[in-house]
C-alpha cells in the first residue's frame, strides 16, 4: 500500500514537473517524460511500477489511452475537412495500408524482425498520436490546412493502426489452425464497424440526455468520463483494441452535435489528459526492462533511418499524389510524423502475446518501440521549425493581439501594434463598425466571437493576447471567461477597473487594462481630446524612468513589447519590468499638452530625444 502510494506521488511530480520544464524550456515534453522515467526507474530504481501495481498496469495504460483518443476525438470539427478533406481522407485510405506495408517491409528486410513480429510491428508503426502532434503543432505554428492534416491523422489511424496489429495478430495465431485471412480479416472489420456503432449511439445518447437536464450539472463530467471508459471496455469484448475505435468516433461524434453542454466540459478534460498523458509516458519509461535493450543492435539503427526518410516519405507522396495539397505542404507532412502513448502502449501489449506464440523477436518490441518514440521525436520536434520555415508553410512566430469590439480606440491600438509587427485582428459582429478597420487595410473578421463557428472560420492559433474593449462590459467579461481556458486567464484582458464597487467580480472578467483601471468611456474621452498611442523604445541610455518622465505623469502605460514580440501589460495588479531593447506602449496626451506642462523644465537630451518613437 504504501509503495504504491509513493509510487503515485513520483509519476505525478515527474510527470508534470517534466511537463512543466517542457512548458519552460520549449523542448518536447514527452522526451523529457521519458528521460525522467527512465532515470526514476531503470537508472536508479526509484520506482517499479510492476512491483507497484502488477497487472494492473495492462488495464490502467489502456483506459488512459481510451480517454486521450476520446480527448482527441472531442477536437475534430468535420467543418475542417473543407479545406483539408482531400489530404485526410487520402491518409485513412491509402496511407494505413502504404504505410503499413512499408513499415513491415523495413522491419524484415532492414531490422532483421522474423516475418509475423515484421508485419505486426509495421500496423503499429501506422499510428502518429496526438499526444506529441498536438504539442508540436502549438509549438511551430504551421499554416492551417497542414495543421490540421496532422491533427486528423494523429487521431483516426490511431486505432486503425491498433486495429492493423490485431489482424496481424490473429492472423498468425489461427493459422497453426490452418484459418486463411479471408477468414481473419473480414471478422475484423465487423468488429470495427460494430465498435463505431457502439461509440456513435453512446455519443447520441449524451447528446440527447445531456442538454434536456437527464443528468445534473454536478454529474455531466463523471457521467461522460464513465461512459467513455464502458464504452471502451464493451467494445473490446468484441474485439481486442476495437474499444480505441470506439472511444475515438464517440469523441468525433460528440464534437459535431452541438452539444453545448460540453463548453464546460472543456477545460477538465484538457486537464485530464495532460494528467493521463503524464503518468502513462513516466509508467511506460519507468517499467522498461534495461535487459531489452541491451536486444538494440546496428539494424535497428539502420531501420530508424529507414522509417525517416524512406517509410513515412513514400506513404506521405504516394497518398498525396494528384490530390490538392500543395507540394510544399506535402513535403512538411512527409517529414512530419512522430510517435507516441498508442505506439509504446500496443508494442508492449503484443510483445507478450508474441512471445506466447513462440516467436523470439516479441522481446525486441518494447525497446525498438521506446527507439522509434525517442527517434521520432528528437528528429521532428527539434526540426519543424526550421523545415516549415523553409519550405514556406509557416504561420507568423511572434505572439498575436486579438482585440474584440471595433471602435476608435480599439482601431488606433491595432494600428499601433500592426506597427510593431505584432499580428493584430479586430473582430465585430456589425460590418458597419468594422469600416474604419476596412479602410485603413487592418485584418478584421465580421461575426461574433463567441459563435461557435467563429472557431472553424477564423485561426487562432496565432493569438496569445485577447482584449475586449466594446460598449458593453459585461459582454466583454463574458468573451474574456471563454477564452480563459484556452488562452490563459492572465492574457485576456478588458477596459475597466476590477476593483470599483460596481464591477462585476474579477473571477468573473478578464484583468483591467492599464494601472488606473480607465473604462470604455475613459479612453473614448481622452481619444477625442486628443490623445494618441506612443510607442517608445528602450535603450541602456534611455531606462524606463526616463520614458516615464518623457512621457509625463499623465500617461497612460499600457504594454511592454519585448524583442521576440511577448506582450505583459501594466494592470493595476502587477506591472512588467522593462528592460534595454523592449519598446513600451502607451496612450499619452497631445504633444502640445506635454509642452505647456513642461514649460520651463530643463529639456531632455539630445542622446534621450532621439531613442522617444512617435
Amino acid at each position: 500500500m504504501e509503495t504504491q502510494a509513493i509510487t503515485i506521488a513520483l509519476v505525478g511530480m515527474l510527470g508534470i514537473g517534466a511537463q512543466w520544464l517542457a512548458w519552460r524550456t520549449g523542448w518536447p515534453a514527452i522526451v523529457l517524460m521519458l528521460a525522467a522515467g527512465f532515470l526514476a526507474g531503470p537508472a536508479f530504481h526509484l520506482i517499479d511500477p510492476e512491483a507497484a501495481f502488477g497487472d494492473m498496469i495492462e488495464p490502467m495504460v489502456s483506459i488512459g489511452v481510451a480517454l486521450i483518443l476520446f480527448e482527441g476525438g472531442l477536437s475534430l470539427d468535420l467543418r475542417e475537412l473543407r479545406h483539408a478533406g482531400d489530404g485526410v481522407g487520402r491518409l485513412v485510405l491509402l496511407g494505413v495500408p502504404l504505410g503499413w506495408l512499408f513499415g513491415s517491409l523495413a522491419a524484415y528486410y532492414v531490422a532483421g524482425l522474423v516475418w509475423p513480429v515484421a508485419v505486426l510491428f509495421g500496423g503499429i508503426l501506422v499510428v502518429t498520436g496526438p499526444t506529441v502532434v498536438m504539442p508540436l503543432l502549438r509549438q511551430s505554428a504551421v499554416l492551417q490546412r497542414p495543421a490540421t492534416i496532422l491533427k486528423w491523422e494523429a487521431i483516426v489511424n490511431d486505432p486503425l493502426g491498433a486495429l492493423c496489429a490485431v489482424i496481424a495478430y490473429e492472423y498468425y495465431r489461427l493459422r497453426a489452425d490452418g484459418a486463411t485471412m479471408i477468414e481473419v480479416v473480414p471478422p475484423m472489420i465487423i468488429a470495427a464497424v460494430l465498435a463505431g456503432l457502439i461509440g456513435y449511439g453512446a455519443a447520441r445518447l449524451i447528446a440527447w440526455s445531456f442538454p434536456r437536464g437527464a443528468v445534473p450539472e454536478f454529474l455531466k463530467v463523471p457521467v461522460l468520463l464513465t461512459a467513455v471508459i464502458g464504452v471502451f471496455v464493451f467494445a473490446n469484448r468484441i474485439e481486442h483494441e476495437a474499444g480505441l475505435v470506439a472511444v475515438t468516433v464517440m469523441g468525433i461524434a460528440l464534437a459535431n452535435m452541438n452539444v453545448t453542454s460540453l463548453r464546460s466540459i472543456h477545460p477538465f478534460k484538457q486537464n485530464v489528459a495532460v494528467l493521463l498523458i503524464s503518468g502513462i509516458f513516466i509508467m511506460l519509461s519507468a517499467s522498461l526492462d534495461v535487459a531489452q535493450l541491451s536486444y538494440f543492435e546496428w539494424r535497428f539503427g539502420l531501420f530508424l533511418l529507414a522509417l525517416l526518410f524512406l517509410v513515412r516519405p513514400a506513404t506521405i507522396l504516394l497518398s498525396l499524389a494528384f490530390s490538392t495539397v500543395p507540394w510544399r505542404e506535402r513535403l512538411l507532412l512527409a517529414w512530419i510524423a512522430p510517435r507516441g502513448i498508442v505506439l509504446v502502449a500496443i508494442s508492449g501489449l503484443f510483445a507478450l502475446r508474441l512471445t506466447e506464440l513462440g516467436y523470439g523477436d516479441g522481446n525486441i518490441l518494447i525497446g525498438l518501440s521506446f527507439a522509434v518514440v525517442v527517434a521520432t521525436i528528437v528528429a521532428h520536434g527539434f526540426t519543424i521549425d526550421l523545415v516549415a520555415r523553409w519550405l514556406g508553410v509557416k504561420g507568423s512566430s511572434r505572439p498575436g493581439l486579438l482585440i474584440v469590439g471595433s471602435n476608435d480606440w480599439t482601431i488606433a491600438l491595432a494600428r499601433q501594434m500592426a506597427a510593431l509587427k505584432t499580428p493584430v485582428v479586430v473582430v465585430d459582429a456589425s460590418w458597419q463598425r468594422l469600416s474604419p478597420a476596412r479602410r485603413e487595410g487592418i485584418p478584421f473578421y465580421h461575426g461574433e466571437i463567441l459563435d461557435e463557428a467563429t472557431e472553424h472560420n477564423l485561426d487562432l492559433s496565432p493569438f496569445q493576447v485577447l482584449v475586449a474593449a466594446t460598449e458593453n462590459e459585461a459582454y466583454n467579461a463574458l468573451v474574456c471567461n471563454e477564452f480563459a481556458h484556452e488562452i490563459g486567464r492572465d492574457s485576456v484582458y478588458q477596459l475597466g477597473d476590477e476593483h470599483d464597487r460596481h464591477a462585476l467580480p474579477p473571477s468573473l472578467r478578464g484583468r483591467a487594462l492599464f494601472r488606473s483601471g480607465l473604462g470604455v468611456e475613459d479612453v473614448q474621452q481622452k481619444l477625442r481630446h486628443g490623445w494618441s498611442f506612443r510607442r517608445t523604445r528602450l535603450s541602456d541610455e534611455f531606462s524606463f524612468e526616463d520614458a516615464q518622465q518623457a512621457l509625463g505623469e499623465d500617461s497612460q502605460m499600457l504594454l511592454v513589447l519585448r524583442k521576440g514580440g511577448a506582450m505583459h501589460f501594466f494592470t493595476h495588479a502587477a506591472a512588467p519590468q522593462p528592460q534595454a531593447g523592449d519598446t513600451i506602449v502607451s496612450f499619452s496626451p497631445p504633444q502640445e499638452e506635454l509642452a505647456r506642462r513642461d514649460a520651463g523644465k530643463p529639456a531632455a537630451s539630445p542622446r534621450k530625444t532621439r531613442e522617444q518613437a512617435a
